[in-house]
């Protein structure tokens, strides 16, 4: 069995590829799989060192806005669709599986022309625009969130299907998670993290609500400035109550390697709203607060925020209006009211999509046998 996997230029795309990678790994032991990328994006980087066979392709996106760079785009593209059926050829796929960025585009509809099983997948709520265009080629479209089903084609075939999330997640035992971060039957620890370059204003508002934290009976805070702000948070907190130390219920920490174990001891987290991120919270039945990245394209983390608070799993704070005193009044409701925050883990889990990798990978065994 051969298969082609391919999604480049963030990690968004890049780590759901190598999931559903490994995931085809196990299914089928002795497996071969190519990756296609391109030279520009983090998979150039990420995807050897994953021990996967890759190839770069030409791939390039369309500017919003008006530019001397579009014109070249019919060109790259039409050099980018030879390069990846010129591989695909060659290398024999059953499959080919995509999880978005603009190299897809070229390889997906080189697949589908070579009447190769097809198959994309999408993380977020507000899907890109190359997956909306592919959705009307390929053979089956995944999706993460039921709210993304609307862009979609009825003839695309689309199934919700979640996103994969790390297996360590799934596995992380709650009380083992308690013991190793100290905390006691009767009190709630609060995550909150930026990713791992870390949030600037989730940090500043983190550093101005510390005063209003510190030392509360039943509370502990673990916070990950992300490791390039470490120091800048550090120094916000000093220059203003902290100059003899943090509090005892109180951890802040540049990058947390054990995040499998932090979201296992978790009672509420206070976060981005990537979709991984959102996976993994969900698959646990966490409680969130969300404070979408205002700069993300399309201003797919707003949209991914609102699917989750629709559904009562989360409540959402918008980046241009955070503050200390407006976390601390979040946490204060929420914090206050273990009914509330307990019917917000039940629509949390609910949400949540354990078997995601495995829904995808029947999904495309579904395709392959469909095509004979």
């Amino acid at each position: 069995m051969r298969f082609v996997v391919t999604g480049g230029g963030t990690g968004g795309h890049i780590y759901p590829a190598l999931a559903i990678a490994r995931g085809l790994q196990q299914r089928f032991p002795g497996c071969a799989i190519m990756y296609l990328g391109t030279n520009r994006g983090l998979e150039a980087d990420i995807v050897p060192k994953a021990g996967l066979e890759f190839h770069a392709v030409r791939a390039v996106g369309i500017k919003r806005s008006l530019s001397l760079h579009n014109l070249k785009v019919p060109w790259e593209a039409l050099a980018g669709y030879r390069e990846a059926r010129k591989l695909i050829r060659h290398f024999v796929p059953r499959a080919v599986v995509g999880t978005g960025g603009y190299v897809c585009g070229p390889v997906m509809l080189a697949a589908a022309r070579l009447k190769i099983a097809t198959l994309i997948h999408e993380q977020n709520a507000l899907p890109g625009i190359t997956n909306r265009i592919l959705s009307r080629m390929v053979d089956r479209v995944a999706v993460t969130f039921e709210d993304s089903l609307k862009y979609f084609p009825r003839r695309a075939g689309v199934r919700l299907t979640g996103l994969p999330v790390r297996p360590e997640v799934l596995s992380a035992s709650r009380e083992r998670a308690r013991e190793k971060f100290c905390v006691q039957e009767n009190e709630l620890l609060v995550l909150s993290f930026g990713g791992s370059q870390g949030a600037r204003s989730l940090n500043r508002a983190v550093a101005e609500a510390l005063g209003s934290l510190a030392g509360r009976q039943g509370l502990k805070l673990l916070h990950v400035t992300g490791s390039g702000q470490h120091a800048e948070f550090m120094q916000m907190i000093q220059s203003q109550v902290f100059s003899t130390g943090l509090p005892g219920n109180i951890t802040v920490v540049p990058y947390m390697y054990e995040m499998p174990e932090a979201l296992a001891a978790a009672d509420l987290v206070i976060s981005r709203a990537g979709a991984a991120t959102l996976a993994e919270i969900t698959v646990r039945g966490l409680p969130s607060i969300l404070v979408p990245f205002p700069y993300a394209t399309g201003n797919h983390q707003e949209h991914n925020a609102r699917a989750l608070v629709s559904r009562g799993a989360a409540e959402m704070i918008k980046d241009a209006e955070l503050s200390g005193a407006v976390l601390v009044k979040m946490l204060d409701k929420l914090l206050g009211d273990r009914d509330r925050l307990g019917k917000m883990a039940e629509a949390s889990r609910r949400l949540g999509k354990p078997r995601a990798l495995d829904d995808i990978l029947d999904l495309l065994e579904e395709i392959i046998r469909g095509k004979g």
